[in-house]
């Protein structure tokens, strides 16, 4: 697999960031090898491996995750405490997308 400089500089621009042509040739190479070793991991014959919903399914008794006990909200009030610039029960945020 081998990426192009087009599709790195499509996926920054995705991100919005903007590349010096020595970063775009450096994650050009790093993204490479990124898709070379999923490549290699594909190979891999899996057809008799179970499915697994998550790593703990069968480990009740060493299961880590504490356990799952219903607490009341925060509320408005409380989360909006701290807010740089609160406004109408919502968190006020300067606009991101400019495009």
């Amino acid at each position: 697999m081998k990426i192009t400089e087009q599709e790195v500089r499509y996926v920054a621009g995705l991100a919005n960031l903007k590349l010096t042509d020595a970063e775009v040739a450096r994650f050009q190479a790093d993204l490479d090898g990124i898709l070379e070793h999923i490549g290699k991991l594909n190979e891999i014959d899996t057809s008799n491996v179970e499915p697994m919903a998550q790593v703990l399914y069968d480990a009740e008794e060493t299961a880590t995750l504490r356990a799952d006990v219903p607490a009341p909200p925060l509320g408005d009030q409380a989360a909006l405490a701290n807010a740089p610039q609160p406004g109408a029960g919502y968190f006020k945020v300067p606009k991101v997308i400019e495009r």
